[in-house]
């Protein structure tokens, strides 16, 4: 079997003051509430916005779904911005994007206005979600990688709460007011997330890749377990970008960049990948994919929707029962930042997908039974209905939600790392854009038990697609990830094309110097 032949996991080293990698992974993390917040407040704005704008039901799921789709311009452009400006100002930027696009739906008149608005919302979620979990991956140790990088997630979730609650607390707001405060008010908390981020460090890897080899060493000291640590972590970085281990200074020259760089980094992930490379592909865009194509976010945006089907009929009761969906996935979301390192990614993720399974199961057959009796109240199946959507929404936090992000930021090699992430983030929202555009319409087509049930299966072909292709990356280095995919030591991170141009350059302009 595929998995048996996977090198173990190295065991991390005992956990040391992390407490500064700390501060600047959850600022760094703070964009996602941002997508959060949107994902959780539409759940309950649609109620409003259909019936203010007297909108279709397939306009409706267009505008709730449109976001993820938008949000491919920002995932793309951030990779090359982010190599550009740095990871830091990048996320400023991305805070910057939102704020605007919040601030136009809070004020939208019609629905082009607040297509618009959601347009430019999404570039900001786009760059928010590519950006946190790479930078907080490139500046965390590996002793708490996991636990730092799933941080991203965790401010998914608290977002998610957030509009949970921002829609409980303004539905009793006149109707063309309320919904348009539920989204405007979104734009506050970016412009303090972007003061907060300039306090920030640099990513060492970024600034290794500019030649800033004194600023690297003095984050990686601060991020490090030990200083041991740190230097070996500066050595790595500076293999995988290609500068010479004997080429030391505060600043180092750095080669001109080739006008066919860009190209040639599409070659090495894309076009003409080494094995190692081809599966690492695959696993970060597999990932990516099996995340929203098992139903979260039909559960999540549509939960209004869902409980109404089960039998829930009052818009305070459909709100409440929504805000517990958002409590539950930000209790296990806690859970799952402390087992990462511990347990590991891979028995967390298996077990997750497996709860996820049994729980998509036994919300579709309890949204049959209740289907099947329209005219009365079956208890029995409407505890299952709601039990289940708890559970689903559990077993998706404590692991397929945040590993998901974990994984993907780590594996992919350095010099294909913005693009990989970004490719990951796109598939991620295509996918998330297709479930929650057709939901509404799919629902109508073959029951909502029917569509529970479809995703019950797509999460079952997941388990398989992870057991066979996914191994254990916890305690690993970032540069040693290839090693775990099948890599050689003559091709793990092997200098391709220019690269050994590159090098021979960098040696000329330090003889120079």
């Amino acid at each position: 079997m595929a998995s048996a032949a996977l090198p173990e996991a190295v065991e991390p080293k005992k956990k040391g003051n992390v407490r500064f990698a700390f501060a600047c992974a959850i600022l760094a993390s703070m964009t996602s509430i941002l997508l959060g917040y949107d994902i959780g407040v539409m759940s309950g704005a649609s109620l409003y916005i259909k019936k203010d704008l007297n909108i279709s039901d397939v306009q409706l799921e267009v505008l709730m779904g449109i976001l993820n789709v938008y949000s491919l311009v920002g995932s793309f452009a951030a990779g090359r911005t982010s190599d550009w400006i740095g990871r830091r100002y990048t996320i400023v930027f991305a805070a910057v994007i939102f704020f605007a696009g919040a601030f136009l739906m809070g004020f939208a008149v019609n629905y082009a206005m607040l297509m618009f608005g959601r347009f430019v919302a999404g570039v900001g979620v786009g760059y928010a979600l590519m950006i946190a979990p790479v930078y907080t991956a490139e500046l965390s140790p590996a002793s708490a990688r996991g636990f730092l990088t799933s941080f991203p997630e965790v401010f998914i979730n608290f977002g998610i709460l957030l509009g949970y609650v921002s829609n409980y607390a303004f539905s009793r707001l006149p109707l063309r007011l309320g919904w348009r405060v539920m989204l405007g008010i979104g734009a506050a908390p970016s412009v303090v997330l972007a003061l907060m981020v300039l306090g920030m460090p640099e990513s060492p890897r970024w600034l290794v890749m500019k030649g800033r080899l004194a600023d690297a060493k003095v984050v990686l000291g601060k991020t490090s377990d030990t200083p041991e640590e740190a230097a070996e972590r500066l050595a790595d970085i500076k293999a995988a970008a290609g500068i010479p281990a004997e080429l030391d200074g505060d600043v180092v020259a750095v080669p001109r960049r080739e006008s066919n760089e860009e190209a040639r980094v599409w070659k090495e992930l894309i076009l003409s990948p080494t094995p190692a490379v081809r599966r690492i592909l695959l696993s970060g865009l597999g990932i990516h994919f099996f995340q929203q194509a098992s139903g979260i976010d039909a559960v999540v945006l549509y939960s209004p929707r869902v409980f109404k089907s089960a039998g829930i009929t009052s818009d305070n009761k459909l709100l409440g029962t929504t805000c517990a969906v958002g409590v539950t996935k930000t209790l296990f979301i806690l859970v799952a930042t402390f087992l990462l390192d511990k347990v590991g990614r891979r028995p967390l993720l298996l077990s997750s997908v497996a709860g996820m399974i049994f729980s998509l199961a036994g919300l579709a057959t309890g949204l049959t039974v209740i289907g099947h009796h329209p005219d009365a109240k079956v208890p029995w199946a409407i505890g299952v209905a709601i039990a289940s959507t708890m559970a689903y929404v559990a077993f998706f936090s404590i692991g397929l939600g945040p590993i998901t992000w974990v994984y993907s930021s780590e594996i992919f090699p350095l010099q294909v790392r913005a693009l990989g992430c970004a490719l990951g983030v796109a598939t991620n929202r295509v996918t998330s854009g297709v479930i929650s555009m057709t939901f509404i319409s799919l629902s109508n087509a073959i029951t909502i038990g029917g569509a529970f049930f479809l995703y019950a299966g797509i999460a079952a072909l997941a388990w398989v697609f992870f057991f066979t292709f996914l191994p254990e990356t916890r305690g690993r280095t970032l540069e040693a990830m290839t090693k775990l995919f099948g890599a050689t030591d003559e091709d793990d991170l092997k200098p391709q094309d220019g690269a050994t141009k590159d090098k021979k350059q960098l040696e000329m302009a330090s003889a120079a110097n």
